[in-house]
Order: structure tokens, then sequence, then C-alpha cells
């Protein structure tokens, strides 16, 4: 049977390609993709390329049978589907960042800028804090710095951005790395396949 994956394109694309390739996929096509973003070339895996945030609406109609998609997606859409595999690629983390005058111990309702608004409410719950969330699309540095928020959660890899915009490092999260997700019917249905590409993956990743 064939497996039909929504892979994120991008970054995670890149990093996880390497991973593909060696658990058996013929990933050439994506690497010299063009335009394209439907690959049926491989009779076993047909992969589509697709948005972070798409790739759960694709497993989640049904119309793939895997996702591979960062796990800060999964958490922020509350993923219904079954998580198979950390894939270990895309590390980072999500961290509070404020100015240096930043008091996280302050009394008053913080109010707190974000992409990922599901996420803080959570860490913010869990310390017993209730703080108001505003919900940035865009470059999230910029509301403590012209006062629109206290502090921001944003998702960190090197810390470079922040100290650019002279944002530091508060609290930390949780990490954030690239994960294997099924769709629950489709588990069942192609069960033999997507735990051959699992465990060949988890190889790949030992070898790595």
């Amino acid at each position: 049977m064939t497996l039909k994956i929504a892979l994120t394109k991008g970054r995670t694309e890149k990093q996880v390609l390497p991973l593909l390739a060696q658990a058996g996929m013929d990933v050439e096509p994506i690497r010299n993709k063009g335009r394209r973003l439907i690959f049926n070339d491989d009779p076993k895996y047909h992969t589509i390329l697709a948005k972070g945030p798409d790739v759960l609406t694709y497993l989640n109609r049904g119309a793939m049978d895997i996702g591979i998609v960062g796990s800060d997606i999964l958490d922020e859409q509350r993923n219904p589907q079954y998580d198979m595999l950390d894939l270990r690629t895309g590390r980072c983390r999500f961290v509070l960042a404020s100015t240096a005058n930043f008091d996280p111990g302050q009394t008053r309702r913080k109010i707190i800028a974000t992409k990922y608004p599901n996420i803080t409410q959570d860490y913010f719950a869990t310390i017993g804090e209730d703080v108001e969330i505003i919900k940035i699309e865009g470059s999230v540095e910029l509301a403590p710095l012209v006062g629109l928020a206290d502090a921001i959660v944003d998702i960190v890899e090197t810390g470079t951005t922040l100290r650019e915009n002279h944002l530091q490092v508060f609290a930390e999260l949780r990490p954030v790395s690239t994960h294997l997700v099924v769709n629950r019917l489709a588990l069942k249905q192609k069960q033999v396949e997507i735990q051959t590409l699992i465990q060949n993956l988890q190889k790949a990743i030992q070898e790595d």
C-alpha cells in the first residue's frame, strides 16, 4: 500500500530528507523539485509539501496518512493524531523573553505577546498565573520594545535574534523538534507499512 506523507516545506524539509533517504525513500525528486508540491515518483510513498500549520489539516481530514511537522505546531493545534516518533531534527526551545528591566515576579497581570497563545496559556497555567495574551503574527520581538507587551513567548534556536534586539531569556518553557505523526485510521489500515517506515527512521536516527 502507498503511504501518503505531508512534509513541512522549508527548513524542516531540508533537515528531514537525509533521514527519509536513509529509511529507503527516493527523495531526489523532492531535492530537485523546482515549483512542484506533489511527488508520486516513488510507488511506495506519495509526498506533498505544505506549510507547517496545514500539515495537520491534511492529516486530520484523512487526505494524508503521515505528517512530518514541528512539535510547536502539534502542541499549539492540540494534535489529535498519533505522535509516533521524534525525528530529533529542528531542535530549538520555547522561551519567555523580555527587556532587561522585566520583573517576572511583578504582581500585576502581565501582558504576553506570542504567535502561540495555547502553549503560552498552558505554561502560565502550570505556574498558577493568569496573563493577558496578545497574538502576534510577525516579529514578536517588537512587542516589549514598543510597550505593547511586558514579555514574549517565542521559539529560539541560538538566541541571536533576541540578543540583537536587546532581549533576554527569563524562562525556558519546553523543547521543540520535528515529529512524525500518523492519522488514526491510517494506522489501522496501513499498520505494516507505517511501522516499517518508523523502524527504518529509528535506525537512521541512531546512525546519525
